[in-house]
């Protein structure tokens, strides 16, 4: 965008409302729409509430205490009936549940409002009071020792009963007119609530309707113009220009847009020009690994022939020095040798690469042990394995990988022949695969150096070798997708490493991955 289109959007900015204003006007008819409304609706809500817990708290309660202690006098009533008309004491167990059921009920109709001084109170009190006449007159006929009664005992017990009756029967009536007239309070209170939540409704309906219009066209079209010039830019052509119209936000956005689009062309610029720098760098280093595996070694295989040639021809002819000398040059054209072929196979490791494909670990590991069969039978090593997943990759890698850590179980042995252990295991989205022997050990301290290339531990006298096992096991495990790593917390006498592997193939440099291409596959 140039000088002149972004001073055009400042001054069209500045001539436009912001959406703050907007936001306020609307935000300013919504309050005083809805302030009325919501204060009557508060009062409304107030006498509902009242109304609920009248009902729920002291009416309902009280009703449900009201039909317990009922219950309670006729199970009294049950028992000293049965007691009377039998003489057995066992008739006489409902009496006394009664009574507990009687204070309980009592209890529950204190609680919900039976008070001295109100109606609910003073019908309670008049239950209690001819319940307890009845009770103390039953009591005198069923005490321990007392004389045996008749069926004149029994009437008078029924007549003194029906009174009792009577002060019940009053109570659940004034319960239940007190529950009518409270279930009427409450829906009439419950319909002029409904009827300002019409109100209500019907004033958002309108506030809405305002709001949709205004949103659409201050700020919702105005941002729709925005996404597509964005989308036509991303989809199209990078190099498009972006220009909006609309409240000075957007504006303003139009414009940060536009000064990211022209960050992001140069960036890319930038990234295309580190790009052609990669590749002219790598193809500098398949030139080097092509001078290296051909060039640089002919003259190497010279110099190693005639020094063995040197060794055969002029042994013992020599001085003891001389005769060291010339083993001193074979060793170390030998070395070289072993170094730049090393170097050529770390630096094919995901530059050159093979068939990935799914693959038995299992078969992998016998692959590695077949490769280092003299060195297993010459030390008596014994490896064994557990059940081994199936893993996705290139056989040659990973065979690789599992005979390199095999390779330096059997070389660093202590005095016992070598047990090597492989195990693996799930753990999330990968297989984790561990690899313990019974060696020399390596101590912590060293956990990160020993993969770094050509790093030893050890003198050459003691350990032949480049040092550089470790560093293409991790190369190849982390060009799978996973990583390696000394197992600090192996038991003691025991040397552990363990490495990854993902359970779902990785793809290749350039390729997208199987879930995706499938996905774009399905019509």
């Amino acid at each position: 965008m140039s000088t002149e289109t972004t001073e055009q959007l400042r001054r069209r900015a500045a001539t436009s409302w912001p959406i703050r204003r907007w936001l306020t006007l609307l935000a300013s008819i919504t309050a005083a729409l809805l302030i009325g409304v919501i204060v009557a609706g508060v009062l409304a809500l107030g006498s509902l509430d009242q109304a609920r817990v009248r009902l729920v708290d002291e009416i309902d309660p009280g009703l449900t205490g009201a039909q317990m202690l009922t219950s309670a006098l006729l199970n009294q009533e049950t028992g000293v009936r049965g007691y009377l008309l039998t003489g057995d004491r066992r008739f006489y167990a409902p009496y006394t549940q009664g009574q507990a059921e009687q204070a309980r009920a009592v209890t529950q109709l204190r609680d919900a409002g039976a008070q001295p001084g109100t109606v609910a109170g003073a019908d309670l009190d008049a239950v209690l009071e001819r319940a307890g006449e009845w009770q103390r007159l039953a009591e005198t006929w069923t005490a321990p020792g007392a004389p045996q009664v008749g069926a004149q005992q029994v009437e008078l017990s029924k007549a003194y009963f029906d009174g009792v009756r009577q002060v019940l029967d009053v109570q659940r009536g004034h319960y239940t007119s007190a529950r009518t007239e409270a279930r009427a309070e409450l829906d009439t209170t419950a319909t002029f609530l409904q009827s300002v939540l019409a109100v209500v409704a019907v004033l958002l309906i309108a506030l809405f309707a305002a709001l949709y219009l205004g949103f659409r066209r201050a700020i919702a079209r105005p941002l729709q113009i925005l996404a597509t010039e964005v989308r036509a830019v991303t989809e199209d052509d990078l190099h498009r220009q972006v220009s909006v119209s609309g409240p000075r936000e957007l504006v303003q956005l139009g414009a940060d847009v536009e000064d990211m689009r022209r960050r992001i062309v140069a960036e890319l610029a930038e990234l295309q020009r580190a790009r052609d720098e990669l590749q002219r760098s790598n193809s500098d280093l398949e030139q080097f690994a092509y001078v290296a595996s051909h060039d640089l070694q002919e003259p190497l295989r010279k110099v190693a022939s005639f020094c063995q040639l040197l060794q055969r021809r002029y042994q013992g002819q020599l001085d003891e020095r001389g005769d060291q000398y010339i083993e001193f040059a074979v060793d170390g054209a030998r070395r070289m040798q072993a170094l730049i072929n090393d170097l050529l196979a770390f630096s094919r490791v995901g530059r050159k690469t093979g068939e990935s494909a799914e693959v038995e670990a299992d078969k992998l590991v016998k692959q590695a042990t077949r490769n280092l069969e003299t060195v297993v039978e010459e030390t008596g090593a014994t490896i064994t394995h557990g059940e081994l997943p199936v893993v996705h990759g290139e056989t040659s890698l990973l065979t690789g990988v599992f005979q390199n850590l095999l390779s330096n179980a059997l070389k660093f042995r202590g005095e016992q022949p070598p047990e090597i252990r492989i195990e693996a295991e799930r753990t999330g989205g990968d297989w984790t695969f561990s690899v313990t022997d019974n060696g020399i050990g390596i101590e912590p301290e060293y956990a990160d150096r020993i993969f770094a290339i050509f790093q030893r531990l050890h003198p050459k006298s003691a350990y032949p070798g480049t040092g550089i096992g470790l560093a293409m096991c991790r190369k190849i495990v982390e060009y799978h997708g996973g990583r390696i790593w000394l197992d600090t917390e192996a038991p003691a006498g025991h040397t552990r490493f363990r490495f990854t592997l993902p359970v779902e193939p990785v793809p290749a440099p350039g390729e997208e991955p199987a879930a995706k291409t499938a996905e774009s596959e399905t019509p």
